[in-house]
């Protein structure tokens, strides 16, 4: 499942769809694409709006679904991977992906264990962010393990050192997969709406927004018996998929085999026409700007925070989103 609304998140849903196609995943895998419904919490219609665009989205195999947003919305639309879980068949496995993804090999190849749970590790040391005097990673960890009963100790990475943040649970919430979807979401829902209401004091300094959903995420995998060592290292975010988040990320930092698939799937004329009519893919794929951006950067020497390379191409006027 992927979500996708009006606006960017169509269009990375059609690259998705498009990578996905051409993946070679066999059909056990089917594509949902869940958009939020109009209501109280999402005025308008935020669903995806482009004819198109969704024709297209539709030959390429994806059902769409609908989901209510009762407690999130455009305000925190991070949320809307909670909540659109419960759109999804109850029952079957899951995996949610975010839409700023693309499918490289088939997800056949991956050795899913749907009973014990996992999300991407492709993250940075975002959340917490200590303060001076506070509480450090151990106290506001172990705070929320408390609040919901879960064993602290049994999450940690005892190879990582004490206080580092490595040591401690987190994820990127880029992809997760359960044996449920509303066994998750129930789950999820609950941990992140009491971190939100009532959170502990450990977390008086803290921000939620956007962390929110990484925060309540590795409390949910711990609570299901998962764990970060679920799959073998280099195929989700490796190999297989790549959550490469903007476009101008892909081309400066990504791998060959991804900047080839993106050129691939977009090539057909009939693709090019629709895609064309969003000004970032236009710009970075069709007029050449994202091969400058390319140019920019060793793959082999990046820099190591995510948000130098942002400064770099924002500099050089050539960051789209």
């Amino acid at each position: 499942m992927i979500v996708a609304q009006a606006g960017r998140l169509q269009w990375e849903a059609a690259l998705f769809a498009l990578s996905f196609a051409q993946s070679g995943t066999s059909k056990r895998f089917r594509l949902f694409i869940a958009e939020p419904a109009e209501g109280f919490k999402w005025p308008g219609e935020p669903g995806i709006r482009n004819n198109e665009l969704r024709e297209m989205l539709t030959e390429l195999g994806a059902t769409f679904v609908t989901f209510e947003t009762h407690h999130f919305g455009p305000t925190y639309p991070y949320g809307n991977k909670i909540e659109a879980l419960k759109a999804l068949p109850k029952g079957e496995p899951f995996i949610f992906f975010d839409t700023d993804t693309l499918v490289l090999d088939a997800l056949d190849k991956v050795p899913f264990d749907f009973d014990k749970p996992t999300a991407s590790l492709r993250r940075e040391g975002t959340w917490p962010v200590l303060e001076l005097y506070g509480p450090g990673y151990t106290d506001i960890w172990k705070s929320l393990y408390d609040k919901f009963g879960l064993k602290f100790e049994s999450s940690l990475d005892l190879s990582q050192p004490d206080e580092y943040w490595r040591r401690y649970l987190y994820f990127n919430a880029g992809f997760f997969y359960y044996r449920c979807p509303h066994e998750f979401g129930d789950k999820f829902l609950e941990y992140a709406l009491a971190i939100l209401k009532d959170p502990p004091r450990e977390l008086v300094c803290q921000s939620l927004d956007p962390w929110l959903d990484q925060v309540a995420l590795p409390l949910v995998i711990h609570a299901f018996g998962g764990g970060r060592d679920a799959l073998p290292e280099g195929l989700l975010d490796g190999s297989v998929t790549c959550h490469y988040r903007v476009i101008p990320l892909l081309y400066a930092r990504e791998d060959d085999k991804v900047v080839n698939t993106l050129q691939a799937i977009t090539a057909p004329n009939k693709i090019k026409k629709i895609l064309k009519n969003y000004d970032p893919y236009k710009r970075m794929i069709y007029q050449g700007r994202g091969d400058k951006v390319r140019a920019m950067f060793d793959r082999n020497d990046l820099p190591r925070k995510e948000q130098a390379i942002r400064n770099r191409i924002k500099s050089a006027g050539f960051w789209m989103r």
